[in-house]
């Protein structure tokens, strides 16, 4: 499958008092490397229809390690799959480091909608939404 990789800067406000990263603030940063996938990246490539509506549906987030808190980014890699007419699923894998060889602390997936924001109601997805979402499945 191929992976979309993206660098999620830790802050010092992501810690918990153990100077880990706090669970809840993990999924910000998943959220971070989602929009610079769905947003930043498909935007640049012609398709901004993403930008324009998504709603997360579904999420599910397994922590296999903690990770101590740093001033260099986490590397977190996307893929997507179970695209359907107007819904996808994103999966993730958080490495504790930058390199792709650092290990996975944590893996999550979120079940994402594509929705129209003015109607109030699900849409479609374009063909060039599909093609660009699928450039990242297996």
């Amino acid at each position: 499958m191929a992976r979309f990789a993206a660098a999620v800067p830790m802050r010092w406000t992501d810690q918990d008092s153990y100077r880990h990263l706090n669970h809840a603030r993990a999924v910000t940063l998943l959220e971070e490397a989602r929009i610079a996938l769905v947003f930043d990246a498909a935007t640049a490539e012609g398709v901004p229809g993403l930008a324009a509506g998504l709603l997360v549906t579904g999420l599910e987030v397994r922590y296999r390690r903690q990770i101590a808190y740093r001033s260099s980014p986490l590397r977190v890699t996307m893929g997507v799959d179970r695209v359907r007419a107007a819904s996808f699923r994103i999966t993730y894998e958080m490495h504790d480091g930058a390199d792709e060889a650092d290990p996975v602390a944590i893996s999550a997936h979120t079940d994402m909608a594509t929705f129209d924001l003015a109607a109030q109601r699900p849409r479609r997805l374009l063909s060039q939404e599909r093609a660009f979402l699928e450039r990242w499945s297996g």
